[in-house]
């Protein structure tokens, strides 16, 4: 990587830190922590094997499926975003709603 690639870097992450509420910070940290779960279930799969199965796919579901409900919740939460007229309580209690059913169906295809 050059100089002007660093520089690239700091200014996007500099932006980024002035810029992001707490709140959404808290939320990119959160699914930072999901990829990197999904990651790992997915390369343990492969080095440790596939047995039980289902319980692989119910794990990797259950982490995709939160991903994608977590940016759901950043996407409502975000201020500059004007196109939603959803209150932040509302849209955490959809996320807690959803992450509910969700893991209610991935803890039934367990067995």
């Amino acid at each position: 990587m050059t100089e002007n690639s660093f520089k690239v870097f700091k200014r996007i992450f500099d932006g980024y830190k002035n810029s992001a509420t707490q709140s959404l910070k808290i939320i990119d940290c959160f699914l930072l922590f999901q990829f990197l779960t999904g990651i790992f279930q997915f390369v343990y799969v492969f080095l440790v094997g596939k047995f039980p199965f289902n319980s692989f796919l119910a794990g990797f579901i259950s982490t995709v499926g939160s991903f994608v409900l977590t940016i759901n919740l950043r996407t409502l939460v975000d201020p500059e975003n004007k196109e939603t007229k959803v209150s932040i309580k509302r849209a955490f209690v959809d996320f807690l709603i959803c992450n509910v059913i969700l893991h209610l169906a991935v803890f039934n295809y367990i067995g």
